[in-house]
């Protein structure tokens, strides 16, 4: 499958082309701030422009794009404010899903984990950055998953929604993706042995690091609108 086409399967027409869209928006092939051209999208993704619409909204409610009156739909970029707030939002909460999840994990939670990491590692060793991040955000939700708190995850899915693609360009540079696998693999060492306090500072660690890359990489792009997709 390439990227212009998508499979559909047990999606409906809308949440398909949702899917497909956040996927553009996560990967950069849809900047911040770029206006989505209905027809060409309608052409893209293999359907109509009622269920492409009702996409929009969808992801508009997830906050990955706004609506513009009259003028259709927008990729949001967020401020180097928002991104500042944003991740240490998102750091308190990985760090208490450590926690969490240190005193909750079974063995067969941490050989999940183990197993998703080594498919992690394997397309970081063959630079497959897409599959890298899509194994890289299992892990993270499986994690939170294993914390337990019902409430935790709903606020942690919100926040992260909105953190994808300045997640997934952070690891542009080979430097910092190369740290990035490192920490995860003190992340699933320390679950491992349900050390929680050695958990939750990995992860927080681990959250400004990426709060970090995407400030210097919003700084290169000279301005707030400028965000790369990460």
């Amino acid at each position: 499958m390439d990227g212009s086409t998508f499979a559909i399967a047990r999606l409906t027409l809308p949440e398909a082309a949702a899917e497909r869209l956040r996927t553009l928006i996560i990967e950069g092939e849809l900047a911040p701030g770029a206006r989505l051209n209905e027809r060409e999208l309608s052409e893209r993704l293999g359907v109509s422009r009622t269920p492409l619409r009702e996409a929009f909204r969808m992801l508009a409610a997830d906050g990955l794009l706004v609506q513009l009156p009259n003028r259709g739909a927008q990729v949001v970029a967020l401020s180097r404010d928002d991104v500042r707030h944003a991740f240490e939002v998102m750091a308190a909460l990985e760090g208490l899903s450590g926690e969490l999840a240190a005193a909750r994990v079974t063995g067969q939670d941490v050989e999940e984990l183990q197993t998703l990491q080594a498919e992690m590692e394997q397309a970081h060793e063959r630079h497959d950055l897409p599959t890298y991040y899509r194994v890289n955000r299992a892990i993270h939700e499986r994690i939170n998953g294993i914390a337990g708190n019902p409430i935790l995850t709903q606020t942690f899915k919100t926040l992260n929604t909105r953190l994808h693609a300045l997640r997934f360009r952070s690891n542009l540079v080979r430097a910092k993706w190369d740290q990035a696998v490192a920490e995860h693999r003190q992340m699933i060492e320390a679950l491992a042995v349900r050390d929680g306090a050695g958990l939750r500072d990995i992860l927080i660690r681990h959250l400004k690091a990426k709060r970090q890359a995407v400030l210097e990489s919003m700084i290169a792009g000279s301005g707030d609108a400028a965000v790369p997709n990460a």
